[in-house]
């Protein structure tokens, strides 16, 4: 997937940057007696490339213009694509934190705010990580880095990871 797909980056004043800013308002209001911390983004099948992944990108990008410490967690353990956009390493990501604890390997990607946590090496059984203890106590300290956390997960109908991680967190955007 070309980095260009980024619309709210390469053209910030084109329409449909505007339409992500339109959605990322439209979320943050949502949210208004309980405020969204942490939302999924998930599609009903695959698509390719993965247009949920360009989605969830773009309204990554706003959030953190915003001025809202941005975290995107790249949840899709069949088909990580967060890496690939924002053109950093996979080495390392949300597979060695939950399964190692510590610091998150966190990937700086744009502005001040915006914050990349690449799939890293994919389990053998994703939906066993995604569902464990260990996610949860990841997601808590996600949490306490940044204003929202946002999770790419892979199609809801495909697998059941997003249906897992949905328990887990305030949203689910369904696309």
């Amino acid at each position: 997937m070309p980095k260009d797909s980024i619309i709210t980056l390469t053209d910030p004043r084109s329409p449909a940057a505007e339409a992500y800013r339109t959605l990322r308002t439209n979320l943050t209001l949502s949210g208004l007696e309980k405020p969204l911390t942490t939302l999924l983004v998930t599609s009903a099948s695959a698509d390719v490339p993965p247009q949920k992944s360009v989605v969830l990108a773009n309204l990554a990008v706003t959030f953190a213009q915003g001025g809202r410490k941005t975290i995107l967690v790249d949840c899709d353990l069949h088909r990580p694509a967060q890496h690939t956009l924002s053109d950093v390493p996979n080495e390392r990501g949300l597979c060695d934190f939950v399964r190692e604890g510590g610091d998150p390997p966190l990937v700086h990607v744009g502005g001040d705010d915006l914050w990349l946590l690449p799939s890293g090496p994919l389990p053998p059984i994703p939906a066993d990580l995604l569902g464990s203890r260990k996610m949860d106590a990841a997601i808590a300290d996600l949490k306490t880095r940044a204003d929202i956390v946002l999770f790419d997960a892979p199609p809801v109908i495909s697998v059941t990871d997003a249906a897992l991680l949905a328990s887990k967190l305030d949203g689910v955007l369904l696309l």
